[in-house]
């Protein structure tokens, strides 16, 4: 079907998939999906990635979890969740009657944990695509970020690659020494697009007491406070793969998310934003389509990768 610049396609291919938008909602902050379907059309969503799901279930850390900071928030939720065969069980079926992708986040605390609940996800039938989260740290290796490290995200993807069929999104975070290498391993052992940016480790502080507001200290930093360094972070990696890169990090509008596409990514995640707003991907994905027919595209693709950046861009050797 022809689109014209009064009605703009959105639609975008993934990894395999066809995605009738380039918004999908972010593990974590959608909950099982359903969640925010008194707020947001889900059918209207590019894809939903569920929260994250481990091979037995999680109770994550006590509360409280959740902290609100100048321009994002941290949290300290700690994975948890219900497991896989609850969630095949009790909320997948549910899930089948969408016609949006749906997406299984998941993690282990080993290879093999990964490779398990790669496996059974990929029995159920309703699960378009899985996002393998190396940005959890391995118990093997003293707690060590799986993506920190490219050699051991290749062990993971490659376990993961060997048990499962559906389309593989690897999500890294922003810690890496040089996420390209990390990137890059991802793609080698078999990873179809790259997901990035997880949450950036931070500190908050009650200055009454003199004591982290959250109860175990650290949190992960999330919201509108990381964007830029998530922009930068998708044109790196955009430039080191041939896979696509999903982006995300601060996206609030519509503007927002078409910046991430402009710096090399092929869809976005929101996540934060939907804490403040439970409508925001249907919103932004409204926004998308008036900017683009304000300035007369057609296709929502044209705007992919079209950074002019300086010839030789200025990189510090570690993230800022």
């Amino acid at each position: 079907m022809r689109r014209s610049a009064s009605d703009p396609d959105l639609r975008v291919s993934l990894a395999g998939l066809t995605l009738q938008n380039p918004i999908m909602a972010a593990s974590g902050t959608c909950g099982y999906g359903e969640e925010l379907a008194p707020f947001v059309d889900l059918n209207r969503l590019g894809a939903v990635v569920v929260k994250g799901l481990s091979l037995t279930p999680r109770a994550g850390h006590p509360g409280p979890r959740l902290v609100e900071t100048a321009g994002g928030m941290l949290n300290a939720v700690g994975l948890h969740n219900i497991g896989i065969e609850a969630f095949v069980r009790e909320r997948l079926p549910r899930l089948r009657h969408y016609r949006t992708r749906i997406v299984v986040n998941f993690f282990g605390d080993t290879p093999q944990e990964f490779a398990a609940v790669a496996a059974r996800a990929s029995e159920a039938e309703g699960i378009a695509a899985l996002e393998a989260n190396v940005s959890c740290p391995n118990v093997r290796h003293g707690g060590v970020f799986f993506g920190s490290d490219p050699r051991l995200t290749y062990e993971v993807v490659t376990a993961v690659r060997r048990v499962t069929p559906l389309p593989l999104l690897v999500k890294l975070g922003p810690h890496a020494a040089d996420i390209t290498a990390v990137a890059r391993a991802a793609e080698e052992a078999g990873a179809d697009a790259i997901s990035l940016t997880n949450t950036l480790l931070g500190l908050a502080i009650d200055l009454e007491t003199r004591r982290p507001r959250l109860p175990l200290g650290f949190g992960g930093l999330s919201g509108p406070a990381i964007k830029p360094l998530a922009l930068r972070l998708v044109w790196q990696v955009a430039q080191a793969v041939r896979i696509p890169v999903i982006g995300g990090g601060g996206i609030l509008t519509g503007e927002d998310a078409l910046e991430f596409l402009v710096a090399g990514a092929t869809a976005c995640q929101v996540g934060t934003a939907s804490f403040a707003d439970p409508t925001a991907c249907q919103r932004i994905i409204d926004e998308m389509r008036r900017y683009l027919r304000r300035h007369r595209i057609a296709k929502v693709t044209e705007l992919c990768g079209t950074l002019r950046m300086p010839a030789a861009p200025c990189l510090p050797p570690l993230p800022v």
